[in-house]
């Protein structure tokens, strides 16, 4: 097993980030981990554009993920941020009929080298999220994973994880949507002398 570590994407760690995003032919084509963040991706936008607002989000401190490390290579990833920094989710219509209040935190992408799928990279990068919202202060987190119990899933097209593993790291089950998808939640301290006055569950 490797001895995988947890560094915050920020511009020291920018490069990292992108050469893991190059090695995979821009995640999905040239996503850049942009389709949840206001600019949003598609036919109109090329890859080099979605990697240099990713670059640009970063620099300027507007992109928040946990990077895993195998050594001094990132191996994968779990993008977390405000609403205002991950406005765009799948399963809008549906989450906005059900909404009550917003959450201080979303958790909306993983990435995992092929490489390094199946060794639980996933779960140390949503723990490593997880101490980053600790670390800023704490809050409601909110995730949509999907629920793949009795059915075969390709581990690839799980962006955004599965249910299982938002229940072993404490989210509980809010409402569904759609299908097989569900609203998660769990609420996490903020660290000592950056609290928000929020308790964990």
């Amino acid at each position: 097993m490797s001895d995988f570590s947890v560094k915050p994407l920020d511009e020291n760690t920018w490069p990292d980030f992108a050469r893991l995003v190059e090695n995979n032919n821009g995640v999905w084509g040239g996503c850049w981990c942009m389709a949840f963040h206001p600019e949003g991706v598609g036919r109109a936008k090329s890859a080099a554009q979605n990697r240099s607002e990713k670059e640009c989000r970063v620099r300027e401190g507007r992109a928040h993920a946990a990077l895993v490390y195998d050594g001094s290579t990132a191996v994968g990833w779990c993008q977390f941020g405000s609403t205002d920094e991950l406005p765009r989710i799948k399963h809008k219509r549906d989450y906005q009929n059900g909404l009550t209040q917003l959450p201080d935190w979303r958790i909306t992408c993983f990435f995992v080298d092929r490489a390094y799928r199946g060794q639980g990279v996933a779960s140390i990068a949503l723990e490593g999220a997880l101490n980053e919202i600790a670390r800023l202060g704490g809050g409601t987190v909110e995730s949509y994973p999907e629920d793949v119990a009795g059915r075969p899933v390709s581990g690839s097209f799980l962006h955004n994880g599965t249910v299982s593993l938002f229940e072993r790291h404490g989210f509980q089950r809010t409402r569904r949507l759609g299908k097989n998808h569900w609203v998660m939640t769990r609420l996490v301290a903020g660290q000592a002398g950056n609290e928000t006055g929020k308790s964990e569950v």
